[in-house]
C-alpha cells in the first residue's frame, strides 16, 4: 500500500476521476433501455436475444465484482482501473458497431467485465487517498451522490443522442470520456495496493462467480417467467450451494478472496444490509420513471428523462450533505433520517394519477432522492472505513455486489407486485379476442399495442382501463417501498448504534467495540 502523503490537489483530482468513472457506468446502465427499439429494428434479434442483450452486462458485472476487488488490492487499484478504463472504451466501440445480436451480447458482456474492474477500484482509491475521517466521508458522499445522479442522467443523455443519431451512439459517447480518464488517471492517480496480498486461490474465483450469478439469474428469471420454472430452481440451488462452499473455503484459507471476518463488524454488515434493502426499495422509482412517464403520460424518452432529473439532483445533494449531518446526528441517525424521508416520498407517489401533475411528482422525487443520497453516502463510507485500507477493494466489491443483488431482488419482487395488481385491477371492455385479452393483461405495453389496432372508441376504453390499472400497481409498489424504507430506518438505529461519527483508521472487525468506546459517538 502506498503510504506516502498525497497532496490536497491530487486527492480531490482522484475524487473527480472516480466520480466521472462512476457517472459513466451509471449512465451506461440506463442508456441501453432507450436504445433497444432501434437495435431491434437494425439487428432483428429474437426475444431471447433481446433479454440477453439487456442482461449480459449486469451478469458479468455482478459475477466478477468480488474477484476484481481482490485483484485490485493485489496488483494495484490504479493499474486495474486504467486497464478497466481502456477495456471499457474498447468494449463500448464493439457494442456501438455490433452488426449482429450475437456480437452485441458478447460486447455487452465485455462491458460488464470492464465495469467490474472500475467499480471497486474507484471507491478503494478514494478510500486510500482520503485518510482524514471527515474528508473521506465528504468524498465518499460526493461520489455516491454523483453515481445516483448518473442513473437520472442516463435517460436524458440517451434520449438526446437517440433523437439525432443511431442506437450505437449511446455507447460510442463513452470513448472520449474513457480516453480523458485514461490520460488523467496516468498523470494523477496514486498507486495503492495491499502490501501483503498473499496467493490468489483460483478455485474461489469460479465459486464466487457461480454463487452470485446463480442467485441473480434466479431472481431475474423468477420475475420474468415465474418462480415455478425449473431453471429458476436449478439456478437458485446452484448459486446457494456455490456460496456455501465459497464461504466455508474462505474461512479455511490464509489468503481468502474475501475475508469473511469483515461481516463480523457490525458497522460493515449493518451497512451492507441497509444498502441492499435501500436499493431494493429504490427500484420502485425506476419502475415508475421507466413506464409511467412514457406509457401512461405519453411523454417521449427525452422528456421522461428530463422529468426525472429533480430526483437525481436531490440524490447528489443528499450525498454531499451527509458528511456534515454525521457530525451533528451520528451515522445511525442520518441513515434513519434518510430512509424516513424517502419513505415519505414513496407515499407521495400514491397521489399521482393517469393525468400529468408534474409538480406533485417533483414533490415525491425530492425526498426520495435526498433520503437515498443520505443513506448510500453514509453506508458506503461506513463499509469502506470499517476495514483496513489494504482491504478497501474487497470491501468495495462487497458493497457493489450487495447493490446489484438488492436491485435485482427489488426489480423481481416489486415488478411482480406491480404486475399482479395491474392484472387484478384491469377491467377490459367486451369485444376483445382471447389473444388480445391475454396480451392486454400481460403488461401495459401489451395493452397499448392492442389498443393501437382496435377501433377508435374501443381503443380509448382499452387504454384508459390499462393506464388506471397500471397506476394502481404503481401505487402498491410505492407503498411497499415506503414500508421497506421505514423498516430500514428503524433497523439502522440498532445496526449502526455505537458506530463512531469519525471511524478511526485501520479499524479491525474484532476491535470495533473498543474503537467505538474510544471515540465520541452520537
Amino acid at each position: 500500500m502506498n503510504s506516502s502523503p498525497v497532496s490536497d490537489a491530487r486527492k480531490w483530482a482522484t475524487l473527480a476521476i472516480g466520480c466521472v468513472a462512476q457517472l459513466v457506468l451509471a449512465v451506461d446502465m440506463t442508456a441501453l433501455h432507450l436504445a433497444i427499439p432501434g437495435l431491434i429494428r437494425d439487428l432483428d434479434p429474437s426475444a431471447t436475444q433481446v433479454l440477453w442483450i439487456a442482461d449480459s452486462y449486469g451478469f458479468a458485472l455482478a459475477g466478477l465484482l468480488v474477484t476484481m476487488g481482490y485483484l485490485g488490492d493485489r496488483i494495484g487499484r490504479k493499474r486495474l482501473l486504467l486497464i478497466g478504463t481502456g477495456a471499457f472504451g474498447l468494449a463500448s466501440a464493439l457494442t456501438a458497431y455490433a452488426d449482429s445480436a450475437g456480437q452485441l451480447i458478447a460486447a455487452r458482456a465485455l462491458l460488464g467485465v470492464a465495469g467490474a474492474t472500475i467499480m471497486p477500484s474507484t471507491l478503494s482509491l478514494i478510500r486510500n487517498v482520503f485518510t482524514d475521517a471527515r474528508e473521506r466521508t465528504t468524498a465518499v458522499g460526493i461520489a455516491s451522490g454523483v453515481a445516483g445522479a448518473g442513473v437520472g442522467l442516463g435517460p436524458v443523455i440517451g434520449g438526446a443522442l437517440l433523437d439525432h443519431f443511431w442506437w450505437g451512439s449511446v455507447f460510442l459517447i463513452n470513448l472520449p470520456v474513457m480516453a480523458v480518464l485514461l490520460v488523467a488517471g496516468l498523470l494523477v492517480l496514486p498507486e495503492s495496493r495491499n502490501p501483503r496480498p498473499g496467493r490468489l486461490d483460483l478455485p474461489s474465483v469460479p465459486l464466487s462467480v457461480l454463487g452470485v450469478l446463480g442467485l441473480v439469474y434466479a431472481v431475474k428469471e423468477a420475475a420474468r417467467a415465474g418462480a415455478g420454472q425449473p431453471r429458476v430452481a436449478v439456478a437458485a440451488v446452484a448459486g446457494l450451494v456455490a456460496l456455501v462452499v465459497f464461504v466455508r473455503r474462505q474461512r479455511r484459507l490464509d489468503d481468502p478472496l474475501i475475508d469473511i471476518r469483515l461481516l463480523g463488524s457490525r458497522a460493515f454488515s449493518g451497512s451492507v444490509g441497509a444498502n441492499l434493502v435501500a436499493m431494493f426499495a429504490l427500484v420502485a422509482q425506476s419502475l415508475i420513471f421507466a413506464q409511467y412517464f412514457q406509457q401512461v403520460l405519453g411523454w417521449s424518452p427525452l422528456v421522461a428523462g428530463l422529468a426525472g432529473l429533480p430526483g437525481a439532483v436531490a440524490a447528489m445533494a443528499g450525498g454531499g450533505l451527509a458528511g456534515p449531518l454525521i457530525a451533528v446526528l451520528g451515522r445511525a441517525r442520518v441513515v434513519a433520517l434518510g430512509m424516513a424521508v424517502a419513505a415519505c416520498g414513496f407515499v407521495l407517489y400514491t397521489l399521482t394519477g393517469t393525468v400529468a401533475h408534474y409538480p406533485l411528482m417533483v414533490l415525491a422525487m425530492l425526498p426520495v432522492g435526498l433520503g437515498m443520497g443520505f443513506t448510500f453516502a453514509v453506508t458506503t463510507d461506513t463499509m469502506l472505513a470499517a476495514v483496513p485500507r489494504e482491504r478497501a477493494g474487497a470491501a468495495s466489491a462487497i458493497s457493489e455486489t450487495g447493490n446489484e443483488l438488492g436491485g435485482a431482488l427489488g426489480m423481481a419482487v416489486l415488478g411482480s407486485i406491480l404486475g399482479s395488481v395491474y392484472r387484478g385491477g384491469l377491467r377490459l371492455p367486451d369485444g376483445l379476442t382471447g389473444a388480445n385479452t391475454a396480451a392486454a393483461r400481460d403488461s401495459l405495453g401489451g395493452a397499448l399495442q392492442v389498443a393501437a389496432g382496435a377501433p377508435a372508441g374501443l381503443a380509448g376504453r382499452i387504454t384508459d382501463a390499462a393506464r388506471h390499472a397500471f397506476v394502481g400497481g404503481m401505487h402498491t409498489a410505492a407503498l411497499c417501498s415506503a414500508v421497506l424504507a421505514a423498516v430500514v430506518a428503524v433497523a439502522a438505529l440498532f445496526a449502526l448504534r455505537g458506530v463512531p461519527a469519525d471511524i478511526p483508521e485501520q479499524l479491525e472487525p474484532a476491535d470495533e467495540a473498543p474503537a467505538a468506546d474510544a471515540v465520541a459517538v452520537r
